[in-house]
C-alpha cells in the first residue's frame, strides 16, 4: 500500500476530521510510532492521562482507535498515516504490540470464514445453475442441494406478493391520475406515503422507495408536476412489466427485480455474472450518507479495451469505513463480474485482491477525452432506452468549461449548456481550476443535471480536480 498525503485526506469522513488530523501529526503527540509488512500504529497523547491506542490494518485500510470518537476513520486514524506517508523513518520496525497484534488476528479469522463462505456460496449457485442449465427441474435442484430454507418456494412466494401489490399499485396510480396532480394537498401526500409502506410490507421497498420520492418532491421547485408526472409514469411501466413478468427477457426481469428492491445474491453474481477482464481506470468516486447512518460509495470504472463502463457499489453502518482505497487517477488490471440486466453497469470484483497503481497522463487522461459530447449522450440514450428505471448514468464531457449563469452552474461547448448539481465550495475550486479554459469532466447524470465528481486538464497527471469529501 503506497501512502500519499492526498489519498489519506481522500479517507476522512469530512473537512473537519481531516483538518484535526493535520492538528496532530507533530511527532511530539505520539510517544510510541510502530510498524511492520501488515500494519502501523501508535500512541497519541489526548486530554487524558492514558494515550490513544490507534491503529491501522494496511490490507483494508482498516482503522481501530480506542478514542471515544463515532466517526470512521477518526483524527487519531488519519493523522498516523498522514505521519506515515510524510516520513516512514518515524516508524520503528517492531514486533507489533499485543493490542495491535489481536486485532489483526481477529480481522485475518474473520476474513478468512467470509472467504470460506463465500466460495461454498459460488459453489452451491454454480451447481444449481449447471444443474437448471442440463433441463432438471429448479425445484428438484433445489431439493438436490438440501437446501434448508426452500430458497425457490420463497422466492416464487415473493414474486407472487410482489406481482399483488403492482396490482393493487396500478390501481391506485390510475386514481392519482384521475384525481389529477392540482388536487393533492397534505392529506392525499399522507395517502402516498401509506402506499409506499404498503410497497415495503409486499417486499418490494424499491417501489416504496420511489413512491416516497414522488411525494418528497411535491411542490419542490416550479417544475415538481412534470417531475412527479415522470415518476409516476416509471411506477405505471413498472406495473405493467411485472404484470408479464415471465414473457420478459430475462436481463428486463433482473431489471424488474432491481426496481423492487430485491438484490441478487452477490454468490449468485459471482459464479453466474458476465465476466470482463481488463484495466480499469478510476473515473470518479462519491460517498453519501443515507437513513440510518448508513454511507454509500459508488465507484465509476472505464475499461481501457473494452470501453466499458462499470459501477461499485459499497455500503458502510453506524460509521465504518470502506473496505479498500479507490481514487480517481488510480487503476487496476481486473476482472469484473457484472450483475445481469438489459444495459449492466453494476459490478462485482471477481479479482481475490486487486493491486491499484497510478494512471498518470498516459490513461486517464486520454480516455477522459476521446469522446465527444454526441458519444456520451448517445451512451446515455441506448442505457435509458435499454434500462429506462436507471437512475444515474456516468458522464465524461470533454471540452467542457464551467460558467457561471443566471440559471445556475454549467458546463459548456460549441453552444451547448449542461446545468450542473454542485455545492458552493466545489464550484469556486472547479472554477478556479479551470480558470476559463476547457476541461474534461466526469459526472452523474440524473436526468435533470449533471453532479461533477472529477475533472482533468490536458497533460497532467491524475486528476487537477475531484469532488470533496464533506
Amino acid at each position: 500500500m503506497t501512502l500519499t498525503m492526498e489519498g489519506v485526506l481522500a479517507l476522512a469522513p469530512d473537512e473537519a476530521s481531516a483538518k484535526a488530523a493535520r492538528g496532530l501529526t507533530s511527532p511530539a503527540k505520539w510517544p510510541l510510532l510502530g510498524a511492520d509488512d501488515a500494519a502501523v500504529w501508535g500512541e497519541c497523547q489526548g486530554s487524558g492521562s492514558k494515550p490513544y491506542q490507534t491503529q491501522v490494518d494496511l490490507s483494508g485500510p482498516a482503522f481501530r482507535c480506542s478514542c471515544p470518537s463515532r466517526k470512521f476513520p477518526c483524527k487519531h486514524g488519519l493523522a498516523l498515516l498522514m505521519l506515515r506517508a510524510q516520513d516512514a523513518s518515524r516508524f520503528a520496525a517492531a514486533e507489533p504490540p499485543a493490542w495491535v497484534a489481536e486485532w489483526i488476528a481477529s480481522r485475518g479469522e474473520r476474513a478468512q470464514k467470509k472467504e470460506e463462505r463465500d466460495q461454498k456460496a459460488v459453489e452451491r449457485a454454480a451447481e444449481r445453475a449447471a444443474q437448471i442449465a442440463d433441463g432438471v427441474d429448479p425445484a428438484q435442484a433445489a431439493s438436490a442441494l438440501a437446501d434448508p430454507d426452500n430458497a425457490l418456494k420463497r422466492e416464487s412466494h415473493r414474486w407472487r406478493r410482489i406481482e399483488e401489490a403492482s396490482a393493487e399499485l396500478q390501481r391506485w396510480l390510475g386514481d392519482q391520475i384521475g384525481r389529477g396532480l392540482g388536487a393533492l394537498d397534505d392529506a392525499a401526500i399522507r395517502g402516498w406515503r401509506t402506499m409506499a409502506a404498503r410497497m415495503v410490507d409486499a417486499q418490494a421497498p424499491g417501489l416504496g422507495q420511489r413512491i416516497a420520492a414522488a411525494a418528497d418532491g411535491w411542490r419542490v421547485g416550479a417544475d415538481w408536476p412534470e417531475r412527479t408526472l415522470s415518476r409516476l409514469g416509471l411506477l405505471q411501466l413498472a406495473c405493467e412489466g411485472l404484470a408479464r413478468r415471465e414473457t420478459l427477457p430475462e436481463p428486463v426481469q433482473a431489471d424488474l427485480r432491481t426496481v423492487c428492491g430485491w438484490p441478487l445474491d452477490q454468490a449468485e453474481v459471482l459464479a453466474a455474472g458476465e465476466r470482463v477482464t481488463d484495466r480499469w481506470a478510476v473515473l470518479g468516486v462519491i460517498v453519501e450518507e443515507r437513513e440510518g447512518r448508513l454511507n454509500e460509495r459508488r465507484v465509476w470504472l472505464h475499461g481501457e479495451r473494452s470501453r466499458r463502463r462499470a459501477w461499485l457499489l459499497d455500503h458502510a453502518h453506524g460509521g465504518r469505513g470502506f473496505e479498500g482505497r479507490w481514487l480517481p487517477g488510480i487503476a487496476a488490471d481486473l476482472t469484473l463480474a457484472f450483475y445481469p440486466g438489459n444495459a449492466p453497469l453494476r459490478a462485482l470484483i471477481a479479482d481475490a485482491s486487486p493491486t491499484l497503481e497510478p494512471e498518470g497522463a498516459v490513461g486517464t487522461v486520454r480516455l477522459a477525452g476521446s469522446e465527444s459530447w454526441q458519444d456520451e449522450w448517445q451512451r446515455v440514450a441506448e442505457r435509458v432506452a435499454a434500462h429506462p428505471f436507471a437512475m444515474l448514468h456516468p458522464v465524461v464531457l470533454a471540452n467542457a468549461t464551467p460558467v457561471a449563469a443566471d440559471a445556475g452552474p454549467h458546463l459548456t461547448a460549441d453552444g451547448r449548456a449542461v446545468p450542473l448539481l454542485v455545492g458552493d465550495a466545489d464550484w469556486w475550486s472547479l472554477m478556479a481550476v479551470a480558470g476559463g479554459h476547457p476541461l474534461a469532466v466526469m459526472g452523474e447524470w440524473d436526468g435533470r443535471a449533471l453532479r461533477p465528481l472529477t475533472a482533468w486538464q490536458s497533460g497532467t497527471k491524475g486528476p487537477a480536480w475531484s469532488r470533496s469529501a464533506a
